[in-house]
């Protein structure tokens, strides 16, 4: 199966740098990467520029200009733009373990999406995760985690999970299998037939509105969450609004209410 991995990005190049790291030594080598940029400073386009020289995998930046959030709106472009029919979603501040894009590819299925979680770190272990560690494995060993700084329990027991104690945790999780562009993946056919991500959404939810209309068009979540592994690393949120939050819960529960599938503030206008 050939992938095409999307990650989003904004202004935050010493994160992306780490991520990249990550993508550089995956198990699984049939994939591209679409990095799909919100307006950043021209010195991220200098990061991916030197990485995708002698990248293992294709690169390509998506950019458009800095007017405010838009995120979707770039997501949207890519997922047109994205040369293979499976995408894989994720974020510029999540890295992936090694096996992060083999995971997805062994669990695809029809009629399916996949539903990953995350692995949220505090400021101090993100900062001092090093290329060495990305490419080693070290900062995905618990121990070397716990060394650096406090390690919750759902995190702990993401990331000390077996292949055979992933899918039982998986099983008996009682987090819904929802849509996270952190981690999460789906055909394109589908993504497309409900018109991409509603651009009128900003931060808290978009992607949640995604896989709820997908669940609407009969595409349901496969849960992961215990099997592909990414660190989150932290970050403020500085675009994260009382008014905006307000707005998104409206959508969606609007989507909800009325089955919405399709949404006429996506890839077609």
């Amino acid at each position: 199966m050939k992938i095409t991995v999307i990650i989003s990005t904004y202004n935050a190049e010493e994160w992306l740098e780490k991520v990249l790291v990550g993508y550089s030594v995956q198990t699984y080598k049939d994939f591209d990467i679409i990095i799909a940029d919100d307006g950043s400073r021209p010195s991220t386009k200098e990061l991916i520029d030197s990485y995708a020289k002698n990248f293992p995998v294709p690169i390509r930046h998506l950019w458009h200009e800095d007017l405010g959030y838009r995120r979707q709106e770039i997501l949207n472009v890519a997922i047109v733009e994205a040369a293979h029919d499976y995408i894989l979603m994720t974020d510029g501040d999540c890295i992936p373990r090694k096996d992060f894009v083999e995971v997805h590819a062994k669990l695809a299925e029809k009629g399916k999406f996949l539903s990953g979680g995350y692995c949220k770190l505090p400021m101090k272990t993100s900062k001092a995760i090093s290329n060495d560690d990305i490419v080693s494995g070290n900062c995905f060993n618990v121990k070397w985690l716990k060394s650096i700084d406090l390690l919750g329990f759902s995190n702990t027991l993401k990331l000390g999970a077996n292949s055979f104690i992933g899918k039982f945790l998986d099983i008996i999780s009682p987090t819904n299998p929802s849509f996270n562009n952190c981690n999460s993946s789906g055909f394109k056919e589908d993504m497309i037939a409900i018109n991409g991500y509603d651009e009128r959404m900003k931060y808290g939810g978009p992607d949640r509105e995604f896989g709820e209309r997908l669940e609407n068009y009969g595409v349901k979540g496969k849960q992961i969450r215990h099997k592909a592994i990414v660190l989150h690393l932290d970050h403020a949120r500085g675009y994260k609004t009382p008014e905006s939050l307000a707005a998104n819960l409206a959508i969606r529960k609007e989507v909800r209410d009325k089955k919405i599938v399709w949404t006429n503030f996506g890839i077609k206008k």
